[in-house]
């Protein structure tokens, strides 16, 4: 998880929040065994921010890996995610009580969940094509 973190506060450094002035980074870990990394990018109109977690889940979908093993998030406070990057990782976890997700301060402070915890009534859809 040591590695995650680090990616995770790595890429807070490219977060784009002149709005918020939160600037927030993620990494996850994808079942191909890569780390796919993402930053919050935020716009004027602010329904079109796109948050960190959201962006490393893109990244790894599009370079073709389809399961997160692990997450890492690093913001000012240790904030944990929202509920859009919540269910966007569900969407993508075989088993959610097994999925950490940690969360990591501007001052090392640590928080480990799992996305039950974190999601306890996300929703999935049977119908998958792939």
């Amino acid at each position: 998880m040591v590695e995650l973190i680090e990616a995770a506060k790595a890429a807070r450094t490219n977060a784009y929040a002149p709005y918020s002035v939160y600037r927030v980074g993620a990494a996850v870990l994808g079942s191909d065994g890569r780390v796919y990394t993402g930053c919050n990018v935020e716009n004027v109109s602010y329904g079109l921010t796109v948050c960190a977690e959201r962006t490393a889940v893109v990244k790894m979908v599009s370079e073709g890996c389809r399961e997160v093993r692990a997450v890492a998030v690093a913001t000012k406070d240790g904030g944990t995610p929202c509920g859009q990057c919540l269910q966007t990782l569900l969407e993508f976890a075989l088993d959610p009580a097994d999925l950490k997700v940690c969360c990591v301060s501007e001052d090392g402070n640590e928080k480990a969940f799992t996305l039950a915890e974190l999601l306890p009534h996300g929703f999935r859809s049977e119908l998958k094509n792939e």
